[in-house]
């Protein structure tokens, strides 16, 4: 009997999708929507996200408009933004809050390249922490002598080159991400 390698690759894409979603919410200059993702503000109580309560559009490359659907939160999220850790002061009409994405420096670049990497890396240790497990299921079916050597070995091939597949598409998505960062 060889290990079913379905539920370790549903947790290793996960774990990719999350590492996407991590990339999709750093500014590279451009404004995206997805910069605002994990704002929240405190709405009737409850941390609500901006996307919830109002419509985030793109004017031009550099500029988000945000347009809340209850103008009595307008100051609301101007205070989350402006506590958050995006680095843009919003302005506000007191209909609607812009958010002007300036022009990276080339530092900012760097730092950003560095945070990339480290996420990169984060993402790489979560899908070995997979394998590892995957690996330490395979040696438990042994032990309790569900599985044959053979079977083992098949079966740890099997979870390195799931593994090995993974990680080539985090390092794929680190470098287009890295590369776009550094354009100017």
């Amino acid at each position: 009997m060889k290990l079913d390698c379905r539920p370790f690759e549903e947790k290793m894409k996960k774990t990719l999708d999350s590492y996407a979603y991590t990339l999709s919410t750093l500014r590279a200059g451009r404004a995206t929507p997805d910069v605002l993702s994990p704002i929240k503000f405190e709405y009737y109580g409850a941390p609500t996200p901006i996307s919830q309560m109002a419509e985030i559009k793109t004017s031009d490359a550099r500029t988000l408009v945000i347009q809340p659907w209850d103008a009595s939160t307008v100051k609301d999220i101007e205070k989350a933004i402006l506590a958050s850790d995006l680095g843009i002061t919003p302005m506000n009409d007191g209909r609607i809050i812009r958010l002007v994405f300036p022009q990276l420096t080339e530092e900012r670049r760097k730092e950003m390249a560095k945070q990339i990497s480290k996420y990169g890396e984060d993402a790489k240790v979560a899908i070995r922490n997979v394998r590892r497990d995957a690996n330490d299921a395979t040696k438990e079916m042994k032990k309790r002598s569900e599985m044959t050597e053979d079977e083992v070995k098949a079966s740890d091939k099997a979870v390195q080159d799931l593994t090995d597949r993974y990680i080539k598409e985090i390092d794929n998505m680190t470098a287009a991400k890295t590369k776009e960062i550094m354009e100017i």
